[in-house]
């Protein structure tokens, strides 16, 4: 009876130690979702486009249709739309260009672009559902189901702002992506 206690008895520390074992690993393993899952949260930085764009190039626009407001001066293309300036390129089904008349001299402030927007530089490409263009400050912001696509590496997330200035942008909200480590 003895040598059945002391089985029982190891039996248990073994099923303690094993099932603590794996505990330990429940947690590790839970506590590395939550901290990626955070991570997710925040925001991710990319280079985007890479040079400098130059804002004060000419801004080529193609489109199906064109109205104007007479009243602001502002123009609406509709079908096929495609923005050109420089190395810059924009498609969308809509987009409307603002002026600022204040000073007179009728420049071109933001480009409002809508419905399935590509915007390319360079090799680097970003879709969504609406991008901001301000001309003055050079900065894009793209949001709705945004993915970002350099090369093989995709990256998805809420929003992206580029600095054209710069080249760099950062993607914003819910980041998602896959890394390809190297030689694969």
């Amino acid at each position: 009876m003895r040598l059945s206690v002391s089985t029982t008895a190891f039996e248990c520390y073994m099923n303690l130690r094993i099932n603590g074992d794996f505990m330990r690993s429940i947690v590790f393993a839970l506590g590395l979702i939550v901290a990626t899952a955070t991570m997710g949260f925040a925001q991710m930085a990319i280079g985007f486009g890479g040079v400098a764009h130059d804002a004060s190039q000419p801004i080529e626009v193609t489109s199906d249709g064109l109205s104007v407001d007479q009243a602001s001066g502002n123009a609406v293309f509709s079908g096929n739309v495609i923005v050109i300036q420089g190395d810059l390129r924009m498609a969308a089904d809509e987009v409307s260009v603002m002026y600022s008349t204040g000073d007179g001299s009728d420049q071109v402030q933001e480009v409002l672009a809508t419905g399935g927007v590509l915007l390319t530089r360079g090799a680097d490409a970003a879709e969504g559902e609406r991008a901001e263009y301000s001309v003055t400050e050079s900065q894009v912001n793209l949001s709705g189901d945004v993915l970002v696509t350099q090369g093989r590496t995709t990256i998805a997330g809420d929003r992206l702002s580029i600095d054209l200035t710069t080249g760099n942008g950062t993607v914003h909200g819910r980041v998602r992506t896959i890394l390809q480590p190297s030689g694969q």
